[in-house]
């Protein structure tokens, strides 16, 4: 594995298009790396009060786009694979510093396919670290720590994939595969019909599933998986 690269990032905010990161661990087979950067618009209030960085503790930091670690993940990205929770938000703030992502797993997308029963109730890092009873001595909205405990769950993902495939390399390729592909829920876990399938809901409360997908289209970045479930069930996929 030793193209794989666990990475997370820390940032100014939770929004794709306008935050940026001020924070970068990664880890691969040579060890783990983790550095501060100066991000280009102040840290938000919320995201110190989560993470702890303040834009005094930025103020004298070198920006991460020509850094050496931007050169290092530039080279290490080329042909390795990006392993991060939540994929799409790490690799929207690296694209937004000119780096490119070729190939990534993302360990949010691989655990929402494993749970085909929907009775995970939440896929956050930190809610399937103690879901899945992960032992790391970790803190969480560290990009270090993190990265710790998203190393830990992709080896229990890589596990259970592992069974189905038949060995490690092909149960990576299949992560890349669903790392790709939205995840096509069949059952709420959440809400007036939680624990019901969405095809019967479809079918008793047509309207229901309207009203959520146009909630959910408000966020549209971070209600992908969701977004593609309500128009496949309500039949608007193309």
């Amino acid at each position: 594995m030793e193209k794989l690269i666990f990475l997370d990032t820390e940032t100014t905010g939770n929004e794709i298009g306008k935050d940026r990161l001020c924070q970068v661990c990664y880890k691969n087979s040579c060890g783990i790396k983790t550095e501060y950067f100066k991000p280009p618009l102040p840290m938000s209030v919320k995201s110190m009060s989560i993470t702890h960085i303040t834009n005094k503790m930025l103020a004298d930091k070198e920006a991460f786009a020509g850094s050496e670690m931007f050169k290092k993940l530039q080279e290490l990205l080329k042909d390795g694979i990006l392993v991060a929770h939540n994929a799409k938000f790490d690799i929207a703030m690296l694209e937004a510093e000119g780096l490119k992502v070729p190939k990534n797993i993302c360990t949010l997308r691989v655990a929402r396919f494993l749970d085909k029963e929907n009775k995970i109730p939440e896929y956050n890092l930190q809610f399937l670290r103690y879901h899945l009873d992960l032992d790391i001595d970790a803190h969480a909205h560290d990009a270090e720590d993190d990265v710790k405990v998203l190393h830990a769950l992709f080896e229990r993902l890589l596990d259970k994939v592992k069974k189905d495939t038949g060995s490690e390399e092909s149960a990576i390729e299949k992560m890349i595969e669903i790392s790709a592909t939205p995840t096509l829920f069949n059952k709420f876990n959440f809400g007036k019909y939680k624990d019901k399938t969405l095809e019967e809901v479809a079918k008793t409360d047509k309207r229901y599933l309207e009203w959520l997908l146009g909630e959910k289209l408000k966020n549209e970045a971070g209600d992908e998986d969701w977004i593609y479930t309500l128009k496949h069930y309500l039949g608007r996929l193309l």
